[in-house]
């Protein structure tokens, strides 16, 4: 009976002295959104992305923003900061362009388009304080395609939020999750 306590006793112990070492050693935290940041990472700025486009939304800089800070304060566990962070991040809105996706001709002969796409871009730099070597200044686009039967004034609400969440999807990746 000694020696099973003993024996079971010294597994209970190995365990332990596993998990404080484990618990020791500095590992990137992980979650559920793939992010890997270092643990020393403890905060992010990021600054407002002002519109330089020549064609302006005017909710856009403002819905861009607001959505960056929400996708890292919630996805990372990462404070927000309101001068600097641990990360940090800035740039602007460079392109809000519509464009004609596709070309049919109508049975008079005259070319239209049957297809619409909206595409943003979106120059982002980012600065690690805590690992300069993943810096980046990078510009980043995603777009929307609708039917010409509507107006964009139609479809622009959906449109940007799509373009929006794919744009902080595409940021966050490269940043923090190393894609």
């Amino acid at each position: 009976m000694i020696k099973k306590t003993i024996k079971l006793l010294s597994v209970f112990a190995g365990i332990l002295a596993l998990i404080f070492v484990v618990n020791a050693c500095k590992f990137p935290k992980y979650g559920f959104t793939g992010a890997s940041i270092s643990s020393d990472v403890k905060t992010v700025f990021i600054d407002f992305f002002t519109n330089r486009a020549r064609v302006v939304n005017p909710m856009l800089s403002q819905t861009f923003t607001e959505k960056m800070k929400d996708k890292f304060v919630n996805e990372t566990g990462l404070s927000m900061d309101d001068k600097q962070g641990d990360l940090e991040f800035g740039g602007e809105i460079t392109g809000y362009e519509v464009r004609p996706l596709s070309i049919q001709q109508s049975e008079q002969g005259r070319d239209f388009a049957s297809m619409n796409r909206l595409t943003v871009t979106v120059k982002v730099v980012f600065t690690n304080n805590k690992d300069h070597e993943q810096d980046f200044n990078t510009s980043f686009s995603a777009y929307y395609d609708w039917e010409s039967t509507r107006s964009l004034n139609d479809v622009e609400n959906d449109a940007v939020t799509v373009i929006v969440e794919q744009l902080v999807d595409d940021i966050f990746n490269k940043s923090v999750a190393n894609w």
